[in-house]
C-alpha cells in the first residue's frame, strides 16, 4: 500500500521534472528572443502567484489554530532568505565555465522545493498533490530553457548540458518522497505548516527570482497579459479539477 502511494506522488513529481527538461531541450534547438523569454517568464510567475494565493492559502488557514501555518509561511520568508544566501555564495566562488554550477544548484533547490510541495500536498488530498504538480509544469518550462541557457553562455559543453537537464528529476523526485513520507502520519498541523512554508518559499521566487529576471529582458504589455492569463490558467484547472 505504502509503495503504491509512493509511486503515485513519484509519478506526479515527475511532471514538473519533465516541464523542466522540456525547456532545457527547447534551449538546445531554438533561439527564442529576450522578448519571448520575459513573456515566458512572466506567465509562469502568475501560474506560481495562483498557486500560493488560490489553491495553498486557502488550505493551510483551513484548520482551529490558523496562525500555525501563517507563522510558518512568514518563517518561509526567512528561508528563502537562507537559500538565496548560499546560491549567491556559490556564485561567487565559481568562475568561468564553473559558474554555471551556481545556476544548477539555484534551480535544483527551487525544484527541491516543488517536490516537498508535492509530497506534502499528497498527504493532505491525492488531489491536491496532483493539482500541485499540473501547476509546476508550465512554470518549469521556461525555468528550464533559462538554465540551459545560461549554462551554454558559460561555455559549458553540450552533452554536459543534456545531463545537467535530465538530472533535474532527482531533486524534485527526492523531495516528493521526504515530504510525503515523513509527514505521512504527521499532525494534521505540522503538514499544513510546511506546505505554507514552502509555499512562502515559492511565492519568494515567483516575485524577486522569475519577474526578476524577465525584468531583464525587455518588456511591455503583453507581459502583464502573460501574468494575469497565468494566474486564470492555473485558477481556471483548479475549479474543473475541483469539480
Amino acid at each position: 500500500m505504502l509503495m503504491s502511494e509512493l509511486l503515485l506522488v513519484l509519478g506526479y513529481a515527475l511532471l514538473p521534472a519533465a516541464g523542466n527538461a522540456a525547456g532545457g531541450l527547447l534551449a538546445e534547438v531554438t533561439h527564442p528572443s529576450s522578448r519571448s523569454l520575459s513573456i515566458a517568464l512572466h506567465l509562469a510567475a502568475g501560474i506560481v502567484l495562483a498557486v500560493v494565493g488560490v489553491e495553498l492559502t486557502p488550505r493551510v488557514l483551513d484548520t482551529d489554530m490558523p496562525w500555525v501555518p501563517l507563522l510558518a509561511f512568514v518563517a518561509g520568508g526567512g528561508a528563502f532568505l537562507a537559500l538565496e544566501r548560499v546560491v549567491e555564495a556559490l556564485e561567487c566562488r565559481m568562475q568561468d565555465g564553473q559558474g554555471g554550477l551556481a545556476v544548477y544548484a539555484g534551480v535544483s533547490i527551487d525544484l527541491l522545493s516543488d517536490g516537498i510541495l508535492i509530497g506534502t500536498g499528497s498527504v493532505i488530498d491525492p488531489a491536491l498533490g496532483l493539482l500541485l504538480a499540473l501547476g509546476q509544469v508550465p512554470a518549469d518550462l521556461p525555468e528550464g530553457f533559462a538554465a540551459a541557457a545560461t549554462l551554454r553562455e558559460r561555455g559549458v559543453p553540450r552533452a554536459r548540458r543534456l545531463w545537467l537537464s535530465a538530472a533535474f528529476a532527482l531533486p524534485v523526485l527526492f523531495g516528493a518522497a521526504v515530504g510525503y513520507l515523513a509527514l505521512r502520519n504527521a499532525p494534521e498541523i505540522l503538514t499544513l505548516s510546511v506546505l505554507a512554508t514552502t509555499g512562502a518559499v515559492l511565492l519568494a521566487v515567483a516575485v524577486e527570482e522569475v519577474v526578476g529576471e524577465a525584468h531583464e529582458h525587455p518588456h511591455g504589455r503583453a507581459d502583464i497579459w502573460a501574468l494575469v492569463i497565468g494566474f486564470a490558467l492555473f485558477t481556471g484547472t483548479a475549479l474543473l479539477l475541483g469539480d
